[in-house]
């Protein structure tokens, strides 16, 4: 279960834009720190299932290397070595178990998500605290209009940035239930495909005309057209 988004949207009368701009900053403060506590919570379960999955692994893989060796130096019985196999096999399980879940990459995931919120909202406690200094001690451009105007704009450019954070965490979660290979980097940088011609000719001109230390590839020259005889 992915995060939610806490309780509703606050609504009331804006006939107290400065009331209603505070309950609106709560609302979205106490949103950012639920997401951010859930994928925290969600770190401690999987990094805990994900330290067992690597110490089974860990074992199993000491496991079958000594026993094996136990065996042939006679301090086991040779009947013991096949347990080896054993060992071995629970320890690959161990580690598709943990790829298949994605255990150690969720909880990594988890981490990096929750600190850039956290970021994103100390942020936005001090622009807040610094909008509010403005309005108390400033000068006071173009009334409560536009000072409300601001307050809104920071509060939904604050939720909009969460929304993202949380947007492309779980469009890297679903991607590892995705079969398929990881695009080349050109491709995910420019986010379009290649042209398979395109990568042909790219293929043949490094082929034919091979790089030399301190000299670039130059085109081989054209014969000029000969002058028509008279």
């Amino acid at each position: 279960m992915r995060p939610g988004a806490g309780r509703a949207f606050p609504l009331g009368d804006w006939g107290e834009p400065g009331d209603r701009l505070d309950e609106l900053y709560v609302w979205v403060e106490q949103r950012a720190l639920f997401i951010a506590d859930w994928y925290l919570a969600d770190r401690t379960r999987k990094r805990l299932g994900a330290r067992v999955l690597r110490t089974g692994a860990s074992l199993g893989a000491t496991a079958a290397a000594l026993l094996p060796l136990l065996a042939l130096t006679g301090t086991l019985p040779r009947g013991v070595a096949l347990w080896g196999y054993v060992a071995l096999l629970a320890a690959v399980m161990c580690v598709f178990a943990d790829r298949c879940f994605g255990l150690t990459t969720g909880w990594i995931r988890d981490v990096a998500t929750a600190q850039a919120i956290q970021r994103r909202l100390e942020a936005l406690q001090y622009d807040w605290a610094s909008e509010s200094v403005r309005e108390m001690l400033g000068p006071k451009e173009g009334g409560a209009n536009e000072a409300a105007e601001r307050g809104l704009t920071l509060l939904r450019r604050f939720t909009e940035d969460v929304s993202e954070v949380v947007r492309a965490e779980t469009a890297d979660w679903m991607l590892e239930f995705r079969p398929g290979f990881t695009p080349p980097a050109s491709q995910q940088d420019t986010g379009q495909p290649a042209r398979p011609a395109e990568v042909c000719v790219a293929a043949q001109n490094v082929h034919r005309f091979p790089k030399s230390p301190g000299l670039r590839p130059s085109m081989p020259r054209q014969r000029p057209p000969e002058e028509p005889s008279n």
